[in-house]
């Protein structure tokens, strides 16, 4: 019979789709919100690169359940659907609403299954439609990290209905529903913790609908046993065997989820639940008082607001608070409801029993009552229990529905129910559409949480609306004072404001505000970690000024002192003690954080640019392979390393260096250092078809980049194509007009293409101008007067270039043939040094060479640290990435080479010598 009654027709589940997608439809128009955002945008285990067992090491925001900071929440299959969202379609919203609107679909019907084992068919689909269209269910279904409630609701039921089919022929036991009753009760639970309270409904299933037993009868059977006066009846043994297989998986189940903890519980702050840390009795007669404000959202869903943290709800401190009296009526209403379902036997207790147990077994881990939870009431663990709410009022109206005076009215009010909440559900979704519009829905409910003014400017923030968001960074404090999150929120956007002062002031309240170290009290248990970056973005702020890193510095030692643990605290030291030139420290620093945690790519990366500074190339080479083993996408790491091998002059190298530039571009294709250093490879590499193609890409990407500009110019010139480089030298002048080595062969090639003596001297004397004592210039200079036959001047000049150049011997020998053209008074032809085209052709040589302008220069450590954004998110916040870019001084070898190279006579020189021997 129960088999029977408990088939779905396709007719109802065509209307239960057609009712959830009427009601549903604009969630698909929603973005990533509220929790959305730390579970999947911040989320790694998502990624395909990341390695599955991740999954089951991590908990449900992605935190290794090792880890102090995590929630504890093991979901891994919750999270692994959102990683097949992600495999499809990356972080489009769209595949992710979808996907919870058909698993929302599929409980709507497996609960109409169950229904039809308690209440005849037009009632049960009565129960299902007004579960698909309770506004409860909005935060579940429309925000997508209540894919974990719709998940393990969906092998919560399955489960129950395996077991349901567990009682044989004449009682007998089959053994194969229960297997696979408690395979589905693990498969929920690692979907969402709450799943394994089915064991309860299981059992209670078992004693008062399969056996038929009430209260009065199990005790009576239990009196007359203790008296002696019977022996336990087989059924009875029966039924003990099947819960104590029921118990003994349960207890597994329980084991196992308490050793994935590590038995340890999730440390929550005041600020999260403030009952859970307030003293007796007002801890004991709030918790009891959110169960009937938890019976009122589901009777009255008109007021639905997205968290109910800090102070939504006042504490109920004294038996004399009128709340209490709510709180009584509940316990009056639920006791006569208990009474009745276990004291008297027939279909209506059985049904309203069955009730009972889904709407307060499920809610039991969420309740409070057993242990603290990180929430103070949240609308989306209301999802299950919900469904014995809806069998309750099917139940109610199926008896007001009988009776032929409230038949019609009973009709039109079930009407009305189900038609205005599938209205307030269709416009409660949009509320989802945006962390803005969720945040202030939530504000016209309620005003007394910070959280909330805290989360509206975190949405403005990202908008950069800076302004805005400040005032309602400031309304949160004012809402709170106490709130540590709050004015680090003030003084981050004080910083965005560029009111380093302000921000300053901000920061000094929140480390203020800072619990006290007490002597033997372990400090992490009574502060959230986050706050610890208090002093982080502190010490950020102030090590601006060059007079107080000493004092950044302190700030860090002091939060690891309190946390040796850390990690945030040793990145930013590092990078400070780079900038204060302590590089062995700053190495000390990194690898403390690198045995907290060896799977940081950009730890590994911070390392190398350690190495960098140290002089340690080839430790700096490991490193950064280490970072793109972890992550082959690290765009820095890519990067410099490319520019070390670069920078090694080792040929068998470049492959891989252009592999990794090459790899980069695709990653960062709008930065034009990139295809500038392919340019310099290509160069080194003697491509120069294709170095001219790479300059060009970094140019028109960066019309002033200053070396990609030069390095054309040059590669025109080595090229044969001079004239080429002539308007690319007038852009390079335009932007950097006393860039002193294009000035020198803009002079060259006027003097020596175009025979604009005029212009070349222009070029020369520009030079002069800006560094008296240049050589190049100078000597290029007095060629110039060569030109213009006024040999006096021109041996003054060469005089005056000696002066400052007295070990070039081209000079020596250039002014030797200039004394001798005076001497010989226009004698040219017997003033020949044959041997000096050598010299020449030598210099020109290495002209080029050393015209080169540097390669790009080394990009800085890479930070995992900021994140001050206080009350943001329901969750713990997740490490974020900020990468900075520095500018360190030139290697020693770059100097020396510079200075080597300082009077090269660029290929000018073979045209000299041969304007000076009068060819």
């Amino acid at each position: 019979l129960l088999e029977k009654m408990a088939d779905v027709s396709l007719k109802e589940a065509a209307l239960i789709v057609g009712v959830v997608a009427a009601c549903y439809w604009n969630s698909l128009f929603c973005g990533f919100v509220f929790d959305d955002v730390s579970a999947i945008l911040d989320n790694k285990d998502l990624h395909p690169s990341t390695p599955l067992k991740n999954l089951f090491q991590n908990d449900f925001w992605g935190t290794p359940m090792s880890e102090e900071r995590s929630h504890k929440s093991y979901r891994p299959l919750t999270v692994l659907t959102f990683r097949l969202n992600y495999l499809f379609s990356e972080l489009n919203a769209v595949s992710y609403h979808f996907l919870n609107l058909v698993f929302h679909v599929v409980v709507c019907i497996v609960f109409l299954k169950v229904c039809k084992l308690f209440l005849d068919s037009r009632s049960s689909v009565v129960a299902s439609l007004l579960f698909a269209v309770h506004p409860i269910h909005t935060e579940a279904v429309t925000g997508v990290v209540g894919r974990a409630e719709l998940l393990s609701s969906i092998f919560f039921l399955a489960a129950f209905l395996s077991y349901t089919k567990s009682k044989g022929p004449d009682n007998t036991i089959v053994w194969t529903p229960i297997a696979v009753t408690v395979f589905l009760v693990a498969v929920a639970t690692l979907c969402k913790e709450q799943g394994i309270t089915v064991v309860g409904i299981c059992c209670v299933y078992e004693v008062f609908i399969a056996q038929g037993y009430t209260l009065p009868a199990l005790l009576d059977t239990a009196v007359q046993i203790l008296r002696g006066k019977g022996s336990i009846p087989f059924s009875m043994l029966q039924t003990l065997l099947k819960l104590i297989v029921l118990m003994f998986s349960t207890l597994l189940l329980v084991v196992v989820r308490v050793q994935v903890i590590q038995s340890q519980l999730p440390v929550f702050t005041r600020f999260d639940n403030p009952a859970a840390v307030s003293p007796s009795p007002a801890r004991q007669l709030t918790f009891n008082y959110l169960l009937p404000v938890n019976a009122w959202l589901l009777l009255n869903p008109s007021e639905l607001c997205c968290d109910w943290t800090m102070g939504t709800i006042p504490l109920v401190e004294s038996l004399l608070d009128i709340r209490n009296v709510a709180t009584l009526t509940f316990f009056c209403f639920l006791g006569s409801l208990m009474v009745f379902s276990l004291r008297y036997p027939g279909d209506s207790s059985k049904t309203v029993l069955m009730a009972l147990c889904l709407i307060v077994l499920p809610f039991i881990p969420a309740s409070n009552l057993f242990f603290p939870v990180g929430f103070v009431v949240a609308e989306r663990v209301l999802y299950v229990p919900s469904m014995g709410f809806c069998i309750l009022v099917a139940h109610g109206w199926k008896k007001l529905s009988n009776k032929s005076v409230l038949r019609k009215i009973s009709w039109v009010c079930l009407a009305a129910v189900l038609f205005t909440h599938a209205l307030k559900t269709l416009h409660r979704n949009w509320d989802w559409e945006s962390e803005y519009t969720l945040f202030m829905s939530a504000l016209k409910v309620n005003k007394n949480n910070a959280k909330l003014w805290n989360n509206v400017g975190h949405a403005l923030e990202n908008e950069k609306n800076f302004e805005r968001a400040l005032q309602f960074f400031i309304q949160a404090t004012q809402v709170q004072p106490d709130d540590i999150g709050a004015h680090m929120n003030v003084g981050r956007t004080y910083k965005n404001l560029n009111k380093t002062k302000e921000a300053e002031e901000s920061y000094m309240i929140a480390k203020s505000l800072m619990p006290q170290i007490i002597p033997g009290k372990k400090y992490a248990a009574r502060v959230a970690p986050n706050h610890l970056n208090v002093y982080i973005n502190l010490a950020n702020l102030i090590r601006a000024n060059e007079s107080r890193l000493e004092e950044a510095d302190q700030l860090y030692r002091q939060a690891i002192s309190m946390r040796p643990d850390f990690k945030q605290a040793y990145i930013s030291r590092g990078e400070l003690l780079l900038k204060m030139n302590k590089p062995l420290k700053a190495k000390e620093a990194y690898l403390r954080a690198l045995e907290l945690d060896r799977t940081n790519a950009d730890l590994w990366y911070n390392l190398a640019i350690v190495y960098i500074e140290l002089k340690d190339p080839t430790e700096a080479l490991k490193n950064f392979n280490r970072a793109l083993e972890l992550n082959p996408t690290h765009k820095l790491a890519l990067f410099n390393s490319a520019l070390l091998m670069q920078e090694s002059g080792d040929a068998r190298l470049r492959p891989e260096a252009k592999q990794r530039l090459l790899h980069y571009v695709k990653e960062e294709p709008q930065d034009a250092n990139g295809y500038f250093n392919l340019g310099m490879l290509a160069m080194d590499d003697k491509k120069d078809m294709e170095a001219e193609a790479w300059m060009k890409k970094a140019i028109r990407l960066q019309p002033n980049f200053r070396s990609a500009l030069f390095n054309l110019a040059l590669l025109y010139s080595q090229t044969g194509k001079e004239l080429m480089a002539l308007p690319v030298l007038e852009d390079l002048l335009r932007y950097y007009p006393d860039h002193t080595k294009g000035l020198i062969l803009k002079g060259d090639i006027l003097m020596n293409q175009k025979k604009d003596i005029v212009g070349a001297k222009i070029c020369f004397e520009k030079i002069l101008e800006l560094d008296p004592n240049n050589v190049q210039g100078k000597h290029n200079l007095c060629v110039v007067y060569f030109e213009e036959k006024d040999l006096i001047k021109a041996e003054k000049c060469l005089v005056e270039t000696l002066a400052l150049a007295p070990h070039e011997e081209y000079i020596q020998r250039h002014l030797n043939i200039v004394r001798s053209k005076i001497a010989s008074l226009g004698a040219v032809e017997q003033s020949s040094v044959p041997s000096d085209g050598t010299a020449a052709a030598e210099a020109k040589k290495n002209s080029f060479q050393n015209l080169k302008e540097a390669k790009n220069e080394k990009k800085t450590t890479q930070s995992t640290v900021e994140n001050d954004k206080g009350h943001s998110k329901n969750k713990k916040p997740t490490e974020k990435s900020s990468v900075e870019k520095k500018t360190p001084k030139k290697s020693t070898k770059e100097i020396k080479d510079i200075e080597k190279k300082r009077v090269a006579a660029l290929k000018r020189l073979e045209e000299i010598e041969r304007i000076l021997n009068g060819e």
